[in-house]
Formats: C-alpha cells, sequence, structure tokens
C-alpha cells in the first residue's frame, strides 16, 4: 500500500509570504513523528511518502491519485486544516484517512468525525496494524512506549518537502508541568534515549550532510549530566555542527560545565522561557523560577556565545500591560538573539482550558486561531484586543532597525541580516494585522478588535459549545444541513486539488 503523511499549516502559513518571513527565524525541517512512522511502514514492504504544509506546496492532485491511506497530524491550530483535507480525500478517493497528533488525543470525538481511524497518543505501536486492517475502531488509544531506542530512526529519505535541518528528540515528555502546555501531557511519563542511541542518530545526520540540527526535546538539560555526556560524544566524535539549536531552562546556567561543554558541541542557540518578570505570575503558571534565575542564565548564554531566544508568555492573569513591556525591554537588554513573544493559548488537554471553561472565558471559537499569536479567551487586565495589540508592540520593539547591528557586533554579519530581515517581517506583520483589525470587516482581527467575539461567544464551534453544555459532539455533526454541507466540499475540492 502507499500511504501519504501531511503535517497541514494553517491558512497564514501556508501564505508564500509567511513562509519566506520563517526562514529568517529558523531553518526549515520536519517533525521525526511522520519520518518514524513513514519508516516502520516502508520497512513492512508498504511505500510513503511525508509532506509538510509549512514549508512547501502538497501535490494534492497526484497523492489522490496513488494514495490507500492519508496519515494526518493535527495541532491545534492546524486541526481545521486537517479535517478539511480528511473531508476532501473522502470526497475525492476511497483512501483511509487515519488522523492523530497532539490535539486528535485530547479530542479524539472531534478528529472521528473527519477520520475512519483517529491515533490517541504516539503511534508506533500500533500504526502497521491500522494501515494493514487489524486495528478497526475508530478511536485507538496507544501506550506510550517504554524503551525509546528500540523505536527505528526518522527516515528521511520519505520527506518530499524541502528541509534543511534535522531533528532529533532524545526524550520524550517533560519533567516540567506549566500549567498551559499539552506535550507533556501527550508525551508523558518522562522517558529517555541511551547516549549511544543518540549519537548514532546524530552520526546519520552528519553523514548525510545536515548543516543545522534541533534537539527538539521540551528541555534538553533536564538531566545535567546525561546532557554533558552526548556533548562530550559530539565533541570527541567530530559530530558538531555550524548551529545546533535546542531548549533550556534556566537552571542550565548553574552547572559551568555543562555550559562549557554546550559551547565546544556548538549547541549555539537555545530557548528559554522567560514567561513573565511577575512573580506572581510565574506561580500562577507553576514555571519554578525567577528574575535572578533569568539574568544569571542571560548572562551565561552571552559570556559562552549561546544566542538566547527569549520566550514570553503574554496575558497570564497576573501580568498587566506594564508587566508585558517590561518583560520585553527586559530581554532586548539581555540582548537575546530573538523574541519568541507566545499569547497565552488555552489548549485542550492544559489545565488553562479547564480554567478558562469552568470560568467562562473561553472566547474564540476557531480552533486556526489557537496558534500562540492570537487572543483566543478573555484577559483578566486587559481587553482581548489590547493583549492583541501588545503581541504586535512586543516585536516591533525588540526587532528594531538599530537592534540589527547591535547583534551583528556580537554575532556576526550574518546574523545582522538575518535580524533585518525578521524586523522587516515582524513591522509588515503588524501592520497587515491592525490595517486588518480597522477596515477588513469578517477577518479574525476586526471581529476582535470591534467586540464581535464578545457578544456572539456563546455560538462557539461545535467542541467548545458541546464541552460547555455536556453535548456529545456527534450528535452536533448529525444536526448539520447535508446538502449544505456538500455542497461546500465540493466548493472546497474543486478549489484545492485543480
Amino acid at each position: 500500500m502507499h500511504i501519504v503523511f501531511i503535517t497541514p499549516a494553517s491558512a497564514l502559513r501556508r501564505f508564500p509570504v509567511y513562509r519566506l518571513g520563517s526562514r529568517f527565524y529558523g531553518h526549515p525541517n520536519a517533525i521525526t513523528g511522520p519520518l518514524i512512522l513513514g519508516g516502520i511502514l516502508k520497512k513492512a514492504g508498504h511505500t510513503a511518502e511525508v509532506y509538510e504544509e509549512l514549508n512547501g506546496k502538497v501535490p494534492l492532485k497526484k497523492c489522490l491519485e496513488k494514495a490507500d491511506v492519508f496519515s494526518l497530524y493535527t495541532m491545534t491550530s492546524t486541526a481545521p486544516r486537517a479535517y478539511e483535507l480528511a473531508d476532501i480525500i473522502h470526497a475525492s478517493s476511497d483512501a483511509k484517512v487515519i488522523i492523530g497528533g497532539i490535539h486528535a488525543s485530547a479530542l479524539p470525538e472531534e478528529a472521528a468525525a473527519h477520520a475512519d481511524h483517529v491515533i490517541v497518543g504516539e503511534g508506533e505501536s500500533v500504526i502497521l496494524d491500522v494501515v494493514e486492517g487489524r486495528l478497526t475502531d475508530k478511536i485507538i488509544r496507544t501506550s506510550p512506549p517504554e524503551d525509546l531506542d528500540a523505536l527505528p530512526l526518522p527516515d528521511y529519505s520519505i520527506l518530499k518537502t524541502p528541509c534543511d535541518c534535522a531533528n532529533i528528540m532524545t526524550t520524550r515528555g517533560c519533567t516540567c508541568r506549566c500549567s498551559f502546555c499539552t506535550t507533556s501531557r501527550m508525551f508523558a511519563p518522562y522517558r529517555q534515549r541511551s547516549v549511544d542511541s543518540v549519537i548514532e542518530e546524530i552520526r546519520l545526520y552528519k553523514k548525510m550532510g545536515f548543516r543545522y540540527m534541533n534537539f527538539e526535546d521540551d528541555n534538553f538539560t533536564a538531566d545535567k549530566e546525561r546532557a554533558k555526556e552526548i556533548c562530550r560524544r559530539m565533541i570527541a566524535e567530530n559530530l558538531t555542527f555550524k548551529e545546533t539549536f535546542f531548549f533550556g531552562r534556566t537552571d542550565m546556567a548553574e552547572d559551568e560545565e555543562l555550559m562549557g561543554l554546550l559551547k565546544k558541541a556548538h549547541l549555539n542557540r537555545v530557548l528559554i522561557g522567560i514567561e513573565s518578570l511577575n512573580e506572581k505570575a510565574l506561580e500562577q503558571i507553576h514555571k519554578g523560577q525567577n528574575r535572578d534565575d533569568i539574568l544569571r542564565a542571560a548572562k551565561s548564554c552571552r559570556e559562552h556565545k549561546i544566542r538566547l531566544i527569549a520566550s514570553l508568555v503574554l496575558g497570564i492573569d497576573a501580568d498587566t500591560k506594564e508587566d508585558i513591556r517590561r518583560a520585553v525591554q527586559f530581554a532586548a537588554d539581555l540582548d537575546a538573539y530573538q523574541l519568541q513573544p507566545a499569547i497565552l493559548t488555552p489548549y485542550p488537554g492544559a489545565l488553562t482550558f479547564q480554567q478558562f471553561q469552568k470560568e467562562e472565558r473561553m472566547l474564540v471559537p476557531d480552533w486556526e486561531q489557537y496558534d500562540m499569536m492570537n487572543t483566543t479567551f478573555i484577559p483578566k487586565n486587559l481587553t482581548p484586543w489590547e493583549l492583541q495589540d501588545e503581541f504586535y508592540h512586543a516585536v516591533t520593539k525588540f526587532y528594531s532597525f538599530s537592534s540589527a547591528f547591535r547583534i551583528g557586533r556580537l554575532f556576526g554579519r550574518g546574523y545582522a541580516v538575518r535580524r533585518l530581515g525578521l524586523w522587516f517581517f515582524a513591522h509588515l506583520g503588524a501592520f497587515g494585522a491592525r490595517f486588518a483589525s480597522r477596515f477588513a470587516k469578517g477577518t479574525f482581527y476586526y471581529k476582535l478588535r470591534h467586540g464581535i467575539y464578545e457578544e456572539s461567544w456563546k455560538d462557539a464551534a461545535p467542541v467548545l459549545y458541546s464541552l460547555q453544555n455536556n453535548i456529545p459532539v456527534t450528535q452536533l455533526e448529525d444536526a448539520l444541513d447535508d446538502s449544505e454541507t456538500a455542497s461546500e466540499l465540493q466548493w472546497q475540492k474543486e478549489q484545492l486539488i485543480s
């Protein structure tokens, strides 16, 4: 059989200008899940293709002609696109559709309205049985694999969209449980691969010619001694890359030996969650750090030439507009290489989702807006539009024209050019959103600015409404007008596969 894996992207992220702008933030890469699952099927005698919509257009018409099975990965913001693709596939072919991923694992009944099978959790143990028809349940719940070393490595030979950066996961899960996070819950419990297994994968990517690599662990330095050993092996075996990104926490700076090894192994780009400078806000999200921890980590990164990406969460209940702006200025004063402001987003499966449901603060019914760049709930200390506008203020304030020259002096001319690109696209995006909020009726930004969501928040999407009123999602789906749905589906099919 021929299986096509698609990681969907929202309409905004499929827009060519957005794709171009994303090249300045990082290098094109692919999530490892479909590459592992596709490799399992390939080893069993099937053929597989993997596409990342963020990085290139999917030749859907050609895929429909030869695919027996489609597997679609969902995050919350990409779920509507996954469902759209699933409905088109069903209307255009006899191919079976499997849906998995974080969002489908949190709301499997919703995904089941569009899929033949929904895989809840990690899919390695069941993918072959689902594809070959031995597992026939609509919703298939899996147990997390205990021995990560026994899993095959990602197979990049089946990836059909651009990629110049290899992703590697040395662990699954996270030792922390931040209230806004879903991945630590989907991939629980926390598990590690052996250092030998990790080095084997890094060796493969070096042989394949990759110049860039990402450690995708939620916290690569959670086990400091293990992180040190990986770095030592990378250094000793000349397995370093031009640039290696990783996620860390402020506590990594407490270990000077670790910081030195990270530098020598070229782990030279790190995202650290500052989130807020407000101690009460940090307590609310269970972050487990304070301002002094952040200052120490930033100072150590600067001394070791590790470029810091400062992550902020905008809209925590305890934070005011002044707190947000103070945190943005703080990140700039730290000489952070990049800023990643993320609007607090109540994802299904996270504690914040449960909290906001209970408090009736859910605002936006469209899952596509749940991408950490849009306000989807009613904040405590700002209006929804004020919080949205603070996001644009953050990126335009941080990515100033003059800051590019300072970054160039610190890290080199190439990074100054990249920073100028981020300055251009940050200001372009902010201008476009603010313009739409004033004049483009019907857009998300217009509705948010003019309070339309507040006026009609009870007319929520099926899942939000059903969760608030304890009505099964399938019951709402049955109530849809069949003729209207068929007409819309035909229009989508003509637009997307012609």
